[in-house]
């Protein structure tokens, strides 16, 4: 029993990709580092394109693949410490609607 826990999850990583307005965020936040990255004026768009297609791709490469476990104390007798985020993504389901979005974001955000 967790006394004082809020949420009903055994593990909040697997649905926080899956919260509402999560995705939009996600959008927001990449296109304010893109603004943030053509507010300095020796960077050209292109190179901005490139920093802003860097910098996520390493920041989203630590926060999902990098970096094992939670930041929450789960009842789960330790099996999260051993898995990365984008294996908690889901319970681990492949083809779900928040694994495609974080599959074609990049891809996207490359072609730009």
């Amino acid at each position: 029993m967790n006394v004082g826990v809020a949420h009903s999850e055994v593990n909040p990583n697997t649905r926080v990709m899956n919260s509402r307005g999560m995705w939009l965020t996600y959008a927001l936040g990449v296109g304010l580092l893109h603004i943030v990255l053509l507010s300095i004026p020796f960077f050209s768009v292109p190179v901005a394109w490139t920093l802003t297609n860097v910098i996520h791709n390493l920041g989203m490469y630590v926060f999902l693949h990098a970096v094992k476990g939670t930041p929450f104390e789960t009842p789960d007798q330790g099996k999260a410490r051993l898995l990365t985020h984008w294996e908690q993504l889901d319970y681990g389901v492949q083809f779900t609607s928040s694994r495609k979005f974080f599959t074609i974001s990049p891809i996207i955000l490359s072609y730009l």
